[in-house]
């Protein structure tokens, strides 16, 4: 069942989060929840069917939302924000100031804010998710809540996938949200994971969005991804 619910967002910040989350953009079973957030204006209609790239740029039509399960985000993920602390993301700034409206030390500081996180490791393992901050690791097993669909402002959307926690430690949050840029079951390449306690709440995040790329990756390899988007 589909249930319409709107919001509004006036961040301008919306459009970098989504488009230019290296997600990045937010598995469930029979009984998924479908939601829609309205960020904004509503998006054009589009009678066309919309190609991969479309669907990255944030242009879909509902029709091609699926659920997904954890299995799309099995494994070791590493968190991208060391790499912009010690310059190794430094050429991916100066590649969108090249393209874009703003100087590599602007968008840097928008990244600053997007990426920082003090969880600098997730594993993924069946239903069980391990966060380490600080050489700490605390976790639990999560269970899918459905997908929201969000409306930004400069008319493009995403998709979060939502995971709510079933048993394990204190100190992992009740709920998980993924996005990366998918809208149907595929593995990510990497995803952006908003978390904590209030659901509704974390929808409304759009200015921090903790970025995780494989933990086998190098810091290279991640910024030549980053730049072939």
């Amino acid at each position: 069942m589909q249930i319409s619910i709107t919001a509004q967002l006036t961040a301008q910040i919306a459009a970098v989060a989504l488009g230019a989350l290296v997600l990045c953009a937010p598995q469930a079973q029979a009984d998924t929840k479908a939601h829609s957030h309205d960020h904004g204006a509503e998006p054009q209609s589009h009678a066309h069917a919309h190609n991969d790239d479309d669907i990255y740029r944030g242009l879909f039509d509902d029709s091609q939302i699926a659920p997904r399960t954890l299995a799309d985000w099995q494994g070791d993920w590493q968190s991208v924000y060391p790499l912009l602390q010690d310059g190794t993301l430094d050429p991916v700034m100066a590649q969108k100031a090249e393209a874009g409206e703003k100087s590599a030390a602007e968008y840097r500081a928008t990244y600053e804010t997007g990426y920082q996180t003090e969880v600098d490791r997730i594993v993924i393992e069946g239903k069980t998710v391990t966060f380490t901050q600080g050489g700490s690791s605390y976790g639990g097993a999560y269970e899918t809540d459905g997908y929201e669909i969000l409306t930004y402002k400069a008319g493009n959307r995403g998709v979060r996938y939502i995971f709510e926690k079933v048993s394990g430690d204190a100190l992992a949050p009740d709920v998980i949200q993924f996005s990366d840029h998918a809208i149907a079951p595929q593995s990510a390449g990497h995803y952006h994971l908003y978390w904590g306690d209030d659901r509704a709440a974390l929808l409304d995040e759009v200015t921090n969005w903790p970025t995780y790329y494989p933990a086998d990756k190098s810091g290279e390899q991640i910024a030549a991804e980053m730049m072939a988007h």
